[in-house]
Parts: structure tokens; sequence; C-alpha cells
């Protein structure tokens, strides 16, 4: 009898089976001795969309709503029948006696497989390989200790638990909202109060009004010494005249030393990654979504097999990872990363709670090198960035701290406080680690005190001081006063925005201290492996638009929020889910009883948008008609482009009228928009530039340009398989060394 392996996608069932030692390739499956190893394409099976329980749903009616199924259907999703039939024919051959599901290690993965086994009506017996890796290694070790299948079965209550009461709550509400006001209006539990928290972000920037502040430096003894209020001990004032009279009042004075103290500090690497925390890292580094970072970690996990598993929220390791740091650090002691892992190999490695935490780690440890040979030349330039940041955290929390002596002086001159800050580097520790790496690091880890005009407030700048002591008086040789004005708060970004998802407390209303809690005990808004796509599904709703890296609410994303029942305006929702759906996972509270509040709660959620008296209007119509209704085409800015697309729902028209390219303006060097008329793409730059296509290329090939990166790579590999042909060669291949 053989077992047949269920991976969740190509690539993962492949390794799988070259370990397995399975070869022959059947439909939909490789084919071994012992084993057989099947894919799913991500979801094969999917709960049915309303018309599957009753055809009249197919007529989108409020009056129909609320629609809450008593049983709920799988239904088989079109565009993968063909695999679902394949894994379906290998799960009832009769020589196959155990299941193994090897889907992601987490909650949605369980959902794939029970899902699949549970349409197809398989009752074979079921054990779970758990890696956090597709290593060789990792997958031969998981193999060696399979578990139990029946113990991850509240898992799978929690994922089928979250997926319905999802179903019920934004299919319901999106319909009702649709219906009642003649617009494609979405929204859910999480979408919903993520759009909010842009939203207000967007209210306190309106709403505020800038003012001018003074703050006053002056020179004594070759030191800048920064003028403060003596009872507040801010470093500026909103009064012109009040800094004007301090300036003229210790002008020509004595500035008198009256302490000086030095102190020696510390600061430690920030740790590993998590999903979350590596997705704003490379949006604010390199400008990439949620969605693209999350897309690459999976090539860099699945192809390239170099990092672990991506989808986690622990930023720890455990103990048992401990014993392989060393084999990770040989992996990849290659090019930029081999100098920085000599030193380490060399000595026997510190560890600490800093980043070595049981209690820290949940389903999956932070995000890691594997044990894999790393080769940086099979990456792209977007999978070397990400890996670098990945690889950075992971030597520099085997590194001493950051140490430095920090010497702060306090003075007086004319009754007035002054005070200066010096500091000097002891032992470089983990940041030379960043040392001549291409991102800027430094900037965000040094925390020198500086002008920050984010808080519009002046800091301290850390200076060279000369040696100094307690009663010295020294001579003011110059003052100057300084001034600057109160920005509003910054437009969030795709990297702010995931911070604010994770910890969306300071959004919440409600003071109640036990909700506040338990957001922050389940993560906030969405999890690691839901907020990109919740990102990418206000952007695709045209809820929220972008300019540069900003992200923007629409019209319609502020009308929306107007019509929106409070409750799925509320972080607090979600909270509550998160946290019901993780005792379910513990077997700690009951399914029936959550789905049966969900049910409870969807009724009282439409009630509320039938009876609420508010208008929703468009206000981007077009003259444009649609070529398929005839209706008026709305324009909306996407994500990374401009389109038309139909006010009825029903006919789903869309039409891309620009779109946002790679190429740089000869004049700006701004990405240039590509707009399309007839059959010529013309590039247009915001700076006026406009150039045809065919100029373009011309243009770029006059230039040098016109070789892809695909043509060099293979150029290359050409050149390196090439056998040399010289009568040098031949001479030099007959000496022998000693």
């Amino acid at each position: 009898m053989k077992s047949l392996v269920l991976a969740e996608k190509p690539s993962v069932a492949r390794d799988i089976a070259r370990v397995l030692n399975c070869h022959k390739n059947i439909s939909g499956a490789i084919e071994g001795n012992q084993y057989i190893v099947t894919w799913a394409l991500g979801h094969l099976v999917s709960l049915a969309d309303p018309e599957e329980y009753d055809k009249k749903y197919k007529e989108w009616s409020i009056s129909y709503l609320p629609m809450l199924p008593e049983k709920w259907e799988l239904v088989i999703i079109k565009q993968t029948a063909k695999q679902y039939h394949n894994v379906k024919a290998q799960l009832f051959r009769k020589d196959i006696d155990q299941i193994i599901i090897a889907t992601d290690a987490g909650r949605e993965g369980e959902l794939v497989a029970r899902w699949i086994l549970n349409k197809s009506g398989c009752h074979k017996p079921i054990k779970r390989l758990w890696i956090s890796s597709v290593t060789d290694k990792a997958i031969r070790e998981g193999f060696s200790h399979l578990k139990d299948g029946r113990s991850y079965d509240n898992l799978y209550k929690a994922a089928k638990s979250r997926a319905e009461a999802d179903w019920l709550v934004g299919i319901n509400a999106t319909r009702a909202l649709t219906c009642k006001y003649n617009a494609q209006l979405s929204c859910g539990r999480v979408q919903t109060p993520t759009l909010a928290i842009i939203a207000r972000q967007e209210e306190q920037i309106r709403s505020f009004r800038p003012e001018d502040y003074y703050g006053l430096t002056c020179q004594a003894g070759k030191v800048t010494w920064t003028w403060h209020h003596k009872k507040s001990g801010s470093l500026r004032v909103f009064e012109k005249d009040y800094i004007e009279k301090i300036n003229v009042g210790v002008k020509g004075q004595s500035l008198s030393v009256i302490e000086v103290k030095k102190a020696s500090k510390k600061t430690f690497s920030p740790g590993l990654y998590d999903l979350t925390e590596l997705q704003r890292d490379a949006n604010r580094r390199f400008g990439f979504s949620a969605k693209e970072t999350l897309n690459i970690m999976q090539r860099l996990y699945e192809n390239h097999k170099v990092l672990t598993y991506p989808r986690t929220d622990s930023r720890y390791i455990g103990t048992d990872i401990v014993p392989t740091i060393k084999e990770r650090l040989k992996s990849i002691s290659v090019g930029p990363y081999k100098a920085l892992i000599t030193g380490l190999l060399k000595n026997p490695l510190k560890t600490s709670k800093s980043f070595v935490d049981d209690s820290k780690v949940s389903d999956h440890h932070a995000i890691i090198p594997t044990e894999e040979y790393v080769q940086l030349d099979h990456m792209t330039n977007e999978e070397r960035k990400v890996y670098d940041l990945v690889v950075r955290r992971f030597i520099s929390v085997l590194y001493p701290p950051f140490e430095y002596e920090q010497t702060t002086m306090q003075g007086t001159a004319g009754n007035e406080q002054f005070s200066a800050k010096g500091k000097i580097v002891k032992a470089v520790g983990w940041k030379a680690v960043y040392e001549n790496s291409d991102a800027a690091y430094q900037d965000d880890f040094d925390g020198d005190d500086t002008f920050d005009g984010s808080t519009d407030t002046f800091r301290q700048a850390d200076q060279s001081l000369p040696p100094l002591k307690q009663g010295d008086c020294l001579p003011i040789t110059h003052t100057c006063i300084t001034n600057g004005r109160t920005k509003p708060p910054a437009r969030f970004t795709e990297a702010s925005l995931l911070s604010a998802m994770e910890n969306p407390v300071r959004y919440m209303e409600s003071q109640d201290k036990k909700a506040r809690k338990t957001l922050g005990e389940t993560g906030g808004l969405g999890t690691v492996a839901t907020r990109a796509d919740i990102i990418e599904k206000l952007f695709h709703s045209f809820l929220i638009e972008k300019k540069n890296n900003e992200l923007l609410i629409t019209s319609k994303g502020r009308q929306l929020l107007e019509l929106v029942p409070e409750d799925l305006k509320k972080p607090e929702l979600t909270a509550e889910w998160e946290m019901k759906l993780a005792d379910i996972a513990k077997g700690t509270f009951k399914e029936d009883k959550f789905i049966h509040d969900i049910r409870n709660y969807t009724n009282v959620l439409i009630d509320e948008i039938k009876s609420s008296e508010g208008t929703f209007r468009h206000d981007n119509v077009t003259n444009t008609k649609c070529p398929r209704c005839g209706r008026r085409l709305l324009a909306v800015n996407g994500k990374n482009a401009r389109l038309l697309v139909c006010q009825d729902r029903e006919c789903g028209y869309r039409e891309t009228i620009a779109r946002l390219s790679n190429a740089r303006c000869p004049n700006c060097h701004k990405k240039m928009e590509i707009i399309k008329k007839g059959d010529e793409e013309t590039f247009v730059c915001a700076c006026g530039y406009k150039e045809k296509m065919s100029a373009f290329k011309a243009r770029r090939e006059k230039e040098g340009a016109g070789v892809s990166k695909k043509d060099v790579q293979k150029y290359l590999k050409q050149q390196k398989n090439e056998t040399v042909n010289t009568a040098f060669a031949d001479a030099l291949a007959g000496i022998k060394l000693d």
C-alpha cells in the first residue's frame, strides 16, 4: 500500500517527490514505490456562491437578504477543476491507505486540504506534515515525525468558521449596500476598519492648522548649545517675541557649565523578521507593496528554498533551532556576507532571550535563512533585495551590541538653560553588519537627535565635545534663532498602514481596556497572511488610490464609510472574532456557538442597512459611454493605472486608459505613464514630456539599453560554458604544477 501526499502548490510537490524518490509523472501527480505526491493550486474548493443555494439569489435584490444557509455547500473552483479531479482520482485509488496533508503549515493551509477531502468524500486516515521550510533536510525530518491528522481538527474548525463568518457578513453586507445605493460597494470586517483608519488620518490632515515655532542655539567653547525651557524642557516656543528677548539677553554673556554627565550605553540589534515587519521594511526601502514582498518571499521559500516559511507572526526562534544556526551561517557565507560570518564561526555563538524564546513562537518561528546553499546569481534583483534584508537581520542578532559613551552637558547663561550632547562610539557591534550595504539602515537605527520634520520638533544633534568640566565659564561667541513650522500627520504608506493594521489600538474609539487588550493579543486587523490581500482589495474596489508612495481615500471610500454600519468600521469587531477563532483552534470554544452568534449579527446588520437613509453619488462620471451597456463610464485610479469602469455592476466593463511604467523621463527622471490611443502607445510624464513608443525604443537602443537582463545572463552563461581553444591555452594545459 502507498501513502498519498497532498501539497498546496506544484513546486512544493516536486520538491517532496524528489526527496521521497517519486519520479513517475502521472496525471496531476508524481508516483514512487511508497508514495504518490499530488498538489492543489491554492484552493481547489470554496464555499458556494449564494445562487448555488437558491436560484433566486442570482438576482441582486435587497428583499432576499439576509442569506443564511442552513447547510454549507462546497463547490469546485472552475479554473482549477481539472486538477481537483486529478487529486480526487488519486484519493480513491485502492492502493492508497492514508493521506498525508502537506499543505502550508497554518490555518488556511489546513482549510485547503480539508475542503478537498470533504468535497471528494474521502474518509481515509490522515497524517500531517508540519514544516517551516521546504529544504530537503526539513522535508526528511518532517516525514520522520509525521503528526496525527486528527490533532489538527480544531485548527480546521477555526479556519472553516472564519470562512463561513466572512461569507455571512461580507457577502450579505456587500449585497445590501450595493442594492440599496445602486453602486458597487464592497465591505468586510477587516477591510472596512482599515479604510476607516485611512479616513481618520485624512481628517486629521485636513483639520490641521500649521503654526510657526522658534528655538535658539549659541556657540560657546567650540560647542553648539541648545536652549530649552526651564519648566517644560521643550526646545521650542510658538512666540517669536519670547525667543527674541532671550536671544538679546544672552548675547555677549558667558555660559557656565553646571553639569557634565557621562553614561555608557548599549543598543541591540532590531531583531528577526516576521512577515509584517519585513513588508514594512521592503516598502520603506524599495517601494515594494505588501503583496509584492509576500510574492517575492514565497519564491525565496518555495523555489530557491533559502528562507523559511514567510507567513509568520513571530519574531523569535525556538531553542530547537539554535543547534542549526552554524549550518545556516555556513550556507549564507557567500558574496557580501562572507566577511561578516567568518568571525562568528570561529567562536561559540551567543544567543539570548532577545531572539530565542519558545514562549513567543506561534505556529512558525521568525523568517530566517535555511541550510540550503545560496546562489545569489540565480535571484532576480527584487529577490536579492528582500533576501538581503532577512540575512542581515539574522546575522545582526548574533553580533554584540552597539556600545557608545553618551556625554550630556548642562549650562546657564543670562538666567536661561542650555544643553549639549556628544557621543563616542566604543564598539560598532551589530551595526558593522549594515556598513557598506545598499540600504541606508543607519538612518533607521542610529537614533541621533536632529531636526525631525515628521514630529515637527527640534532635537539635539550629537557632536564632538572638547574636555569640559563643571564650573567652566565660556564666552558666547554667536547666537542663532532657529525656526520651523508644524506639519500635519503623514499620510499612510503601505509600510505605515501595515503597522496600523498590526496595532490599531490608537485608532479605536472605545476606551474599553478589555477590548483594547483583546485587540493587542489577537494581532490587530487581519493576519500576517491576509493583510497584503486586504490592501490590494481596497485598491481593486477603488476605495483608496496611490499618489507617489502615499495612500489616499477616494470619494467612493469616504461615502462608503458614511453608509456602512458603525460596527463594521471598528477594529474591535475583528479583534473579537480573532480571539474566538483562536479559542476554537485551541479547543476551548465551540464553532457552532460562534457561527450562531454571527448569524444573529448578520440579521442585525442587514436590518440596519435596510432602514438607513443615506445617499450615494458618483462624482467621477465621464461623458464616455460603455460599449456594452451604454451607461456613462466612471474615471478611477487603480494602483498603477488609470481606468474607465462601468457603473453597472452586472456589466462589469473596464478599460485601461493609462498605466504607470518603469521607464524614466529623460528630463525629470520620474516614472512615465503609457497612454494608448488607437494602435499607438505614448509615454507621458507629469512634467510635460511626451514620447511615442517607437521613438522611445529607438532612443533606448541608441543608448545601448536594448539588451534585457535575461539576454545578459544567457550570454554570460554561454561564455562560462564555452571551451577556450587557443594555442596559449593549450600550452598552459600541459604544465604540471606541484
